[in-house]
């Protein structure tokens, strides 16, 4: 309908109009086309200092922070003084950046183009946001006690800046105090907190603001509801997400898409795809974000066929593709094991943001393509676009995965001198796995011993990781008590140590190490293997006796040994960490759970076609052995994504080349 009037005013020679084109840029930025609106922005032969405004507003709406910036920039190179309402576009676009010395960059533009001595009550309002986003608590204190007069949305502001800022105590205070001086919040106020507790997971506030809600017989909106769902699915209670949500008699997209996403991050694959076809069924037209929490989910579950189905109707729905869900897609495709499919994607996309790149680079470090992972990093910066800390991240992944040394410890350099980034936590970790999987163990102490900062779980925990690859228990238990002078209670490190002991032949220390964790109460994350068939994920965990095919799993199993044993395999006992004899051990090999699973794929899947499997922990070194000759045996490609990595298995070797 838009476009219709738009067409009107062209032929009525009302485009010639500032106030006229300024309208329909609005519109079409509030109808999601911003190609159109900037089109119409670019052609103006006037602009006003709301056209800057409006434009300006529909980038920080839709997170294209790189092209608000630049307008920003153009806007004070024209000669526009911008007003009150360009500066609250502005400093929004700011809050969003959640870049502090911007921020106050920002706030001194403000103050030098204010008409007034005192900035206008939603200005500052603004500043107090964009502070507390940032991070900056004190900043926006001073600003809100600074208020002579005290807006409902300042005081929401204010609370809600303490929410994110995980000060949750003052910002319960703040709200009791806002009550007692007779301000009473409103439905935005307590849709500004609840979202707040969601970002930040503060579950048990989030259910006093909606026990107040309650209390306070406020009209339950359908935004206000939206978001009750959305803050409870953020914060793992899926059973109160979903009363909300069976509760509501009027449903739009955005509430089924908080539902869905709630299932995502909870990783309930069944619920939400079951969700999805109830949602088509109920005529709602599933949009963006839709499709971006069931691909992710698809991601973390390996379900490659699904992924493709849902890739095949995103382009028969006409869902529109923007950079978000363009680099989901990538994401998924890499992440499910099909990296050709993600290179495809990637591309053939027009738009790339930097996630798209950093999504990209991540899946080549992933599937150990070391050396594509560096030659996209030159790409970027051969098309000027500027790395930041995730793309490093990325990239010395893929050089650690890779067996880089050189070129990650080159990376690291550039890092610093070239691009000025001063190198975080996840940098040094990083780099102390790249050091501690290729054996350098002695090094990479040393970069631990000079790091700025202090080292935490995952530095100690690549550290430690190393040590168990190259077998060097001394450094193994150093490592091991740093872990567990920084998380005490956290049995993970105890049984790596333990695994340790049991390779060495220490077991005594394993009968200490294992009464240790005895004593913590707390067991073991049990390994898990997952492959999709057919469109469905089936799970295994070692020695599972569960599923409805274990007769024809176990005989597949039977064969599978058989035929291993004829090809010269012998069982590699040294893994298994007890204390009994090598018949039982070779027992305990056969029934690894990526080992069922695989058995599972042999027998329901056309020969010749490839098998994924998804694991959640480390693929053992027997387990790795094994789906090598499986791969030569059974002529087929095994694909397994580990904890750590993808392995492709082809004709007896693997892509990893024994770096993993």
């Amino acid at each position: 309908m838009g476009k219709e009037i738009h067409g009107f005013s062209v032929k009525n020679g009302l485009v010639s109009d500032v106030f006229v084109v300024n309208a329909l840029v609005q519109m079409y930025s509030e109808c999601g086309s911003l190609v159109s609106a900037r089109l119409l922005f670019d052609k103006m032969s006037e602009r006003d200092v709301v056209s800057w405004s409006t434009m300006i507003r529909a980038y920080s709406r839709n997170k294209l922070f790189k092209e608000g910036l630049k307008l920003i920039e153009n806007m004070h190179f024209s000669n526009v003084k911008p007003s009150e309402v360009a500066m609250i576009s502005m400093v929004n676009l700011f809050s969003d950046l959640e870049n502090g010395e911007m921020g106050k960059a920002m706030h001194g533009y403000v103050i030098r183009n204010s008409n007034s001595e005192k900035m206008v009550v939603p200005l500052t309002t603004c500043l107090i946001d964009m502070y507390a986003k940032c991070g900056n608590l004190d900043a926006a204190i001073t600003l809100f006690d600074g208020f002579s007069q005290r807006s409902i949305v300042s005081w929401t502001a204010m609370i809600a800046g303490y929410i994110r800022c995980n000060d949750l105590e003052e910002g319960e205070r703040l709200f009791v105090r806002m009550i007692e001086e007779n301000v009473f919040p409103n439905d935005i106020t307590m849709l500004s907190l609840i979202i707040s507790c969601g970002f930040v997971g503060a579950v048990q506030l989030g259910k006093r603001l909606h026990a107040y809600i309650l209390r306070n017989e406020f009209g339950m909106s359908l935004a206000l509801a939206t978001a009750l769902v959305d803050m409870y699915g953020k914060c793992g209670e899926i059973r109160s997400a979903r009363a909300i949500f069976d509760s509501m008699k009027n449903k739009d997209v955005m509430t089924w898409t908080a539902m869905i996403s709630a299932y995502a991050q909870a990783n309930c694959i069944d619920y939400a795809f079951q969700l999805f076809v109830q949602m088509r069924d109920n005529g709602v037209r599933p949009n963006e974000l839709t499709m971006v929490s069931l691909l992710s989910l698809c991601a973390e579950n390996g379900a490659l066929d699904m992924g493709k189905w849902f890739h095949a109707y995103i382009d028969k729905q006409g869902v529109e593709v923007d950079v978000i869900l363009k680099t989901a897609l990538i994401d998924m495709y890499a992440k499910c094991g099909d990296i050709s499919g993600a290179q495809r994607l990637f591309s053939e996309a027009i738009d790339r943001d930097i996630c798209t790149w950093n999504v990209m680079m991540a899946g080549y470090g992933m599937h150990g393509y070391g050396e594509k992972a560096l030659k996209l990093f030159t790409e970027m910066e051969t098309l000027g676009v500027k790395p930041n800390d995730i793309t490093f991240i990325g990239a010395l992944h893929a050089c650690s995965h890779a067996g880089l040394v050189v070129e990650g410890k080159g990376l690291f350099e550039k890092m610093i001198h070239d691009f000025g980034l001063v190198p975080k936590v996840e940098h040094y970790g990083c780099m102390v796995d790249l050091l501690g999987r290729a054996g350098l163990l002695d090094e990479a102490y040393k970069m631990i011993e000079s790091m700025p900062v202090k080292p935490n779980i995952a530095i100690w925990g690549a550290m430690l990781a190393a040590c168990k690859i190259h077998k060097n228990s001394n450094m193994g238990e150093l490592a091991a008590r740093e872990l567990l002078a920084l998380e005490p209670q956290n049995c993970g490190y105890k049984v790596l140590m333990s695994n340790m002991y049991a390779a060495a032949n220490r077991w005594n220390d394993v009968a200490g190490m294992r009464k240790a964790v005895k004593d913590t109460g707390i067991k073991k994350e049990p390994g898990m293997s997952s492959i999709e068939v057919n469109g469905l994920v089936h799970d295994f965990i070692m020695g599972d006796t569960a599923h409805p095919l274990i007769e024809k799993i176990s005989e597949m199993l039977a064969e599978m040994s058989k035929k291993l044993k004829e090809a010269g395999y012998l069982p590699d006992t040294s893994v298994v960490l007890h204390n009994i004899d090598e018949e039982e051990k070779e027992t305990a090999l056969n029934y690894h759970s990526e080992k069922l699973a695989m058995a599972f794929g042999l027998i329901s899947t056309a020969p010749g076609t490839p098998i994924r499997v998804v694991k959640n922990l480390r693929i053992c070194d027997d387990c790795h052995t094994v789906t090598k000759l499986l791969s030569k045996i059974y002529k087929r490609v095994i694909i397994v994504r580990d904890r750590n990595r993808f392995h492709h298995f082809r004709e007896g070797s693997c892509s990893c080349g024994g770096s993993w």
